[in-house]
């Protein structure tokens, strides 16, 4: 694990030994935000297709009279995009980006629970054998006998907008 990646798993804990956070599933894994930047929970939402976006945060939606970005991070971890079902939901979170609190949907398969993850159970995400980029992923926490995956949300949002303006649209 690189020292920026510590950093940042650092961020999470904040020198505490345990985090509130709420679960939710993408694609059959289980990943979690810290429940302070969590916003509301909302049913899905009429979306707007904002034409000629990247697919990552390709719609906007309606929150209380104010237009905010629609992400699908499914998309930034490579996974397929897949239609929504009756358990499907709207996470609103802030997220600081471009050092200005900016409130983003992100959108999931299904909402579980708010619980509370131990610093103890983190471990730094493997640097060989993921599927995925290690640095769009905080840690992972073990929590039974299974991984809960802290997304690292600045890393997938910089790394989204940093992408070719020009890049053609994905089907």
């Amino acid at each position: 694990m690189s020292q920026a990646q510590r950093n940042l798993a650092e961020d999470l804990w904040n020198g505490r030994e345990e985090v509130e956070v709420l679960t939710f599933d993408i694609a059959g894994e289980m990943f979690a935000l810290e429940a302070v930047k969590v916003q509301e929970i909302l049913d899905l939402l009429p979306e707007t297709t904002v034409p000629g976006a990247k697919p990552f945060v390709g719609s906007v939606i309606n929150f209380r009279g104010k237009v905010i970005p629609l992400a699908d991070i499914r998309l930034a971890f490579g996974m397929e995009a897949t239609k929504p079902t009756i358990d499907s939901r709207i996470i609103v979170i802030e997220l600081d980006i471009d050092d200005e609190p900016t409130l983003t949907g992100i959108r999931t398969d299904k909402v579980n629970e708010v619980t509370t993850l131990m610093k103890a159970a983190g471990e730094p995400p493997p640097s060989v054998g993921m599927r995925w980029r290690p640095d769009f992923i905080d840690c992972l926490v073990r929590r039974g006998g299974e991984f809960i995956i802290i997304p690292n949300l600045h890393t997938i949002f910089s790394a989204q907008q940093e992408r070719m303006p020009n890049q053609p649209l994905q089907a």
